[in-house]
């Protein structure tokens, strides 16, 4: 389920003619959209190179995605209650531990992209009084059942948007992690954790066999 989840992710983010340089932060609707289309532009273009080394999709979506997912937000709000009595610098090896697992998992499920549909919900209202907002997603997985989601969205200090959750049917992503490591983090540590996700996250990209 969970890596269903994070393909669905990854397909969301692959589908709206756009560079990075008119990506449009200010507009959390129309930025997922505009990502969507840069990612989708720059797997076609670098097809070649991803066959012959899927690690490239690590460099595709750090590229491509991570500049618009708040990750140290994501961390820190996955470690919740762990925080306290953390030392700061094991703190910070989770957050750079976590990032590299997120992008190890993006780059991943990359290699299922075979042309799903994506179809966004409506756009929802903005009040510039709120920091966070919520766009709904159906992903078009046929024979499969569809997914639906909703992608959790917040807005920094400088008035841009990232996103930092994903929620489907009702399960956020976070709040579903954070109830697989606390356990480990409070016997083990926050640093323990860590050291799981680094490995995880130094495991090869490799292009799944298709029967």
């Amino acid at each position: 389920m969970l890596q269903r989840l994070f393909a669905a992710v990854a397909l969301l983010l692959l589908n709206v003619n756009v560079s990075a340089q008119e990506i449009d932060k200010t507009d959390p609707y129309k930025m997922m959209k505009q990502v969507s289309q840069a990612t989708f532009n720059r797997l076609a273009a670098d097809q070649a190179l991803i066959q012959k080394n899927p690690e490239h999709l690590k460099v595709v979506v750090e590229e491509e995605l991570m500049p618009y997912i708040n990750d140290k937000y994501a961390a820190l709000k996955l470690l919740g209650t762990n925080l306290k009595g953390a030392k700061r610098e094991d703190v910070g090896e989770f957050i750079t531990a976590f990032r590299a697992y997120l992008v190890t998992s993006y780059a991943q499920v990359l290699t299922q992209y075979t042309d799903q549909k994506v179809v966004f919900g409506p756009e929802p209202p903005l009040d510039d009084t709120k920091r966070i907002t919520s766009i709904k997603v159906d992903i078009i997985d046929s024979p499969r059942p569809n997914i639906k989601l909703e992608f959790k969205l917040r807005k920094e200090k400088d008035g841009e948007w990232q996103a930092f959750d994903m929620v489907a049917e009702g399960i956020s992503l976070l709040s579903s992690k954070q109830s697989e490591w606390n356990g480990k983090i409070r016997q083990e540590g926050v640093l323990a954790v860590a050291k799981e996700l680094e490995q995880l996250a130094a495991q090869p990209i490799r292009f799944e066999v298709k029967n």
